[in-house]
C-alpha cells in the first residue's frame, strides 16, 4: 500500500515521437491512475515526478528526446522536481550511454519495461487493466496497437533494435479493447503497428489482418476503422477485398514505400521493386476505387544519385498519391545502411525533400479541387477560432487534410459525424457547410 506522501505525488508523462509511443504513454497513465496517482499528460501544470517517453527514430527525434531529458534534469538539479524517469525507444537503444551523460535521471527503462518503471514508483502492474486504456486523444478516436516490433531488415531502420521482433496481440484481446473504447464513446479506431500486414503470422501462422478487421467490424459503436503502417512487400491483397466489403473500414491506407528507384530500393533492402509497388497501388485502386493512399518517402539515402531521385519524382507524378510525407535519411549506427557512406550532403537532402513536397502540393491541390461540389461524411475533432475542424475517411489525425466549416453559420458537436457539402479547397484543406447531422 502506498504512503500518504506517494498519494500526493503528481506525475507528468511527456510523450515524444509517434502514435505508437502515445499508446505506450496511455498504458503508463492507466496503470498509474489505477495505483491512485494523480497523472497528467504533456502538461505545463506543475508535477513533482516526470516520465519522459522518448523517440529514437532519426537524428532530429533523438535530439528532441535528449533536449527534453536535459531540460527536466536541470529542473531536478534545481530542486523543482523530485524524480525523473526516462523510457521509450531512445532509452532502450542508448541506456548505458544516457546513464553516463545524464546521471540526474533516477532510472532509465526500455520499451518493454513498464512493470519495472511502475515498481520504481512503488506501483503494482495490474494485469486486469489490459484493454482498458486511458486516452490522451480526443474521446472519439483511439490508436490501437495490434502488434509490437518488426521482423523486417530495411537497411536504414533502427526500429527492430528498439522494439524487437514482431509480436502480435490476439484478436480476442483487440476486440475486448475495441468494445471498451466503444463503451466510452470512441467512434474511430486507428490500427497501428511497426508492420501492419505481418499481423498474425506468429500467433496464427498466417497473415490474419482480414480476420481481425472482420472481428472489429462487429463491435457496436465503432464506425470507422483506419489502417496505418503497411509494408508493400508480399502485401496480403485480400485486405482490399475486406475493405471493399466492410463499410466500417475507411477507404484509406498508409503504406510507406520509401523510394521508387529499383537500385535505391535494393540498397534499402526493401524486398520490392518499382513495378511491384505500382501494380500493388493499381490493384488497390481497382478493388477499392475510392481509396486514398498515404505514403512516405526517404530521400538522401547513401548513393542516391540525381537520376535515382528523378525516378522517385517521376513515380510520384505518375501515381498521384493522395497524401505524401518525406523524411531525410539519418545515418543510424548498427543498421546495415550504416556500412554505406553517407555521401548525400545535408543541403541536397533538404532540397530533395522540399522538391517532393512542392510536387505533392500541386497534386493535393488537384485532388482537393475535385472534391468541390461533393458531400462528404466528416468526423469533427475540435473547434479552432471561427471554424469547426474535422476529417473525412480519407484523412488521419494530425498528418492529413482537414475540413473546416464556419462556426458562425454551422453547428456541430465535437466527436460527431456530419454530412458536409464542400464549397472551396486549398492545397491541404477543404471548406464546406453542414447539410445534415
Amino acid at each position: 500500500m502506498k504512503t500518504k506522501t506517494l498519494r500526493q505525488d503528481k506525475v507528468n508523462v511527456i510523450t515524444l515521437g509517434c502514435s505508437k509511443n502515445l499508446v505506450d504513454s496511455e498504458n503508463i497513465i492507466t496503470q498509474l491512475k489505477a495505483n491512485d496517482f494523480d497523472v497528467i499528460h504533456d502538461s505545463d501544470d506543475q508535477a513533482n515526478i516526470i516520465i519522459v517517453n522518448t523517440c529514437g527514430f532519426i537524428d532530429l527525434a533523438k535530439e528532441e528526446s535528449v533536449d527534453t531529458i536535459v531540460q527536466y534534469a536541470e529542473l531536478k538539479s534545481r530542486g523543482e522536481i523530485d524524480k525523473l524517469y526516462v523510457t521509450g525507444c531512445l532509452s532502450q537503444r542508448y541506456k548505458d550511454q544516457l546513464e553516463v551523460d545524464i546521471p540526474e535521471v533516477d532510472a532509465y527503462f526500455g520499451t518493454l519495461e513498464l512493470p519495472g518503471l511502475l515498481a520504481k514508483l512503488n506501483a503494482d502492474y495490474k494485469h486486469e487493466l489490459i484493454g482498458e486504456r486511458s486516452l490522451t486523444t480526443p474521446q472519439h478516436f483511439a490508436y490501437v496497437k495490434i502488434s509490437e516490433g518488426c521482423n523486417r531488415t530495411c537497411s536504414f531502420c533502427a526500429i527492430p533494435l528498439m522494439r524487437g521482433k514482431h509480436i502480435s496481440r490476439s484478436i480476442e484481446s483487440l476486440v475486448t479493447e475495441a468494445k471498451h473504447f466503444a463503451s466510452i464513446g470512441v467512434k474511430e479506431l486507428i490500427l497501428i503497428a511497426q508492420e501492419l500486414t505481418y499481423y498474425g503470422l506468429d500467433l496464427y501462422k498466417k497473415r490474419a489482418l482480414p480476420e481481425l478487421l472482420d472481428a472489429l467490424c462487429e463491435v457496436e459503436g465503432i464506425e470507422w476503422i483506419r489502417l496505418h503502417y503497411a509494408y508493400p512487400s508480399k502485401f496480403p491483397r485480400e485486405i482490399f477485398d475486406t475493405m471493399a466489403i466492410q463499410p466500417k473500414i475507411c477507404n484509406y491506407l498508409d503504406i510507406p514505400l520509401q523510394h521508387a528507384s529499383d537500385s535505391v530500393l535494393e540498397r534499402m533492402k526493401r524486398q520490392t521493386t518499382r513495378l511491384e509497388q505500382k501494380e500493388l497501388i493499381e490493384y488497390a485502386r481497382t478493388v477499392v476505387p475510392d481509396i486514398a493512399i498515404r505514403t512516405t518517402f526517404l530521400v538522401g539515402f547513401p548513393g542516391e544519385s540525381d537520376a535515382e531521385f528523378q525516378d522517385l519524382c517521376d513515380f510520384i507524378e505518375e501515381m498521384r498519391f493522395d497524401r505524401v510525407g518525406v523524411f531525410q535519411y539519418s545515418h543510424e549506427e548498427d543498421t546495415s545502411g550504416f556500412l554505406l557512406q553517407d555521401d548525400v550532403d545535408a543541403e541536397t537532402k533538404a532540397d530533395r525533400a522540399n522538391k517532393i513536397m512542392e510536387l505533392q502540393q500541386s497534386i493535393s491541390w488537384d485532388h482537393n479541387n475535385a472534391k468541390i461540389g461533393k458531400t462528404l461524411k466528416v468526423l469533427f475533432d475540435r473547434k479552432e477560432g471561427d471554424f469547426f475542424v474535422g476529417r473525412t475517411e480519407y484523412d488521419s489525425p494530425e498528418v492529413d487534410n482537414e475540413v473546416l466549416v464556419d462556426a458562425k453559420t454551422n453547428f456541430v458537436r465535437i466527436g460527431d459525424f456530419a454530412q458536409v457539402y464542400i464549397t472551396d479547397a486549398e492545397e491541404y484543406d477543404l471548406y464546406g457547410k453542414v447539410v445534415s447531422i
